[in-house]
């Protein structure tokens, strides 16, 4: 009898599918004894199912790197002599508006006090009939990233006029434009 099982054992561990079937055997035996005589789940919470609480995935305490908040704004620079981003801001939002019965000369040379060369370059071929605006509905919202870059917000019958305004030579001109519709 124990001549005939050390044959067949021979005979199993000689072909890759008898190897395979007794390591098999092997880890499924493993596997069930741990299970067997391994202690409750509830034990250690949160090792099985869902988490008890949210999983945070940032610290909690870490600073937070969101917009900039009014008390720790920068305080926009202005130069004696010269208008405030809110007043460059308005001044140019009218002279924007201002496109109906009007040429896209006379549209253009409005917007021209109130804006950089850059903006001025981006600006010369704009048809204005296709500005999305007709009146200013508010006043210029400000935000402050640094003491020469100011963002300011203004409404529209249409939605919202957003402008880039930055100080150049100590003087505030528009650098951007965008409109956002309400």
């Amino acid at each position: 009898m124990r001549r005939a099982i050390e044959v067949i054992v021979r005979g199993i561990l000689r072909s890759r599918v008898g190897v395979a079937l007794v390591l098999s055997i092997v880890v499924f035996g493993i596997v069930g004894a741990a299970k067997l005589f391994s202690s409750s789940t509830d034990a250690v919470p949160g090792t099985r199912g869902a988490p008890d609480q949210p999983i945070i995935t940032a610290s909690p305490t870490a600073a937070d790197d969101g917009l900039a908040t009014p008390e720790s704004a920068p305080v926009p620079v202005i130069s004696p002599g010269t208008a405030a981003p809110a007043t460059v801001a308005e001044a140019f939002g009218m002279a924007w508006v201002d496109h109906r019965d009007t040429t896209a000369d006379r549209w253009y040379a409005g917007l021209l006090p109130h804006c950089t060369e850059t903006l001025a370059g981006k600006l010369a071929d704009v048809d204005p009939a296709a500005v999305p605006a007709d009146r200013l509905t508010g006043k210029p919202v400000l935000i402050p990233y640094a003491e020469n870059i100011v963002d300011a917000t203004i409404r529209v019958d249409s939605g919202l006029l957003r402008l880039r305004l930055t100080a150049v030579a100590g003087r505030w001109l528009v650098d951007g434009v965008d409109w956002e519709r309400a």
